[in-house]
């Protein structure tokens, strides 16, 4: 999953593409490097992000999905949280609504997803972005994820959302501290039990930053560290800024990673 911020604050791309020219251009040259899906958002989620109008929002965004959807084969995903963006985004051409309050801050969001049959990401976070690092705490981050999940995707379906259309994110770096993102990661595996194709986002962020001590601009390496384990460990869908560099990370440790399902099968 490429992404495409079409905003003048994200944490690492922020205003690179906030022309509607310069995020087309980005995109079309993210799906040549092996993207499956672009991920379209027009309001920034990191840390300490205020919110964007709802008019704002679908100016920036419309014009990007509109003219995707007529060049591009791959899905597009629209990045957002609010109801109206996600039925206009629909309406141009996306296919997936990627919600990080997972259907909770409009009401109407699921009826939306439930009316068009697009596919839903519901992902985990404490707070919103402008208070979600906040001094988060869990008793058991990987244990609360799961029941805050499950609680979701049951919201989703009696909302009518067919199960086969979600995706679940655990929300890496969203109201989590360092502990929490190793441990989710560490044990992401505990998150198939849900039986939903899990997508993991750790590109480049704040967490890998901390413990390589480098600025967004150079945790590449870091980031495909975390990418290789996030597949080994039962990640479907790579939330990713670096196509190219990522997909090849992907292909190898999805091969080793069958290869040892493979011999506890024969075993």
């Amino acid at each position: 999953m490429g992404v495409v911020n079409v905003t003048p604050d994200s944490f690492y791309d922020g205003g690179r593409h906030s022309e509607p020219e310069q995020a087309v251009a980005h995109a079309l040259e993210l799906v040549e490097q092996g993207a499956d899906i672009l991920d379209v958002g027009a309001e920034s989620t990191r840390p300490g992000a205020a919110p964007v109008g709802e008019e704002e929002e679908r100016t920036r965004l419309l014009p990007v999905v509109t003219e995707l959807a007529r060049r591009v084969a791959v899905p597009i995903s629209v990045d957002t949280t609010k109801a109206a963006v996600a039925q206009a985004a629909l309406d141009a051409g996306a296919s997936i609504v990627n919600d990080v309050s997972a259907l909770r801050f409009d009401p109407r969001m699921a009826s939306v997803v439930a009316r068009s049959g697009a596919g839903v990401v519901l992902m985990h976070m404490k707070g919103t972005p402008l208070t979600m690092q906040e001094d988060p705490c869990y008793r058991d981050v990987v244990e609360d994820v799961v029941q805050f999940l499950e609680e979701r995707m049951r919201v989703a379906m009696e909302a009518g959302i067919s199960k086969l259309n979600i995706m679940l994110d655990p929300g890496i770096g969203f109201g989590k501290l360092l502990e929490h993102n190793l441990e989710l990661l560490n044990r992401l595996g505990e998150l198939m039990k849900l039986d939903r194709p899990l997508v993991v986002g750790p590109s480049r962020k704040s967490f890998i930053g901390r413990l390589i001590g480098r600025s967004a601009e150079h945790r590449e390496w870091g980031t495909a560290a975390a990418v290789a384990l996030a597949v080994d460990r039962g990640a479907r869908i790579l939330r990713v800024h670096d196509v190219a560099m990522m997909a090849d990370v992907v292909k190898v440790a999805a091969a080793i990673a069958s290869r040892k399902a493979s011999n506890r099968a024969g075993a």
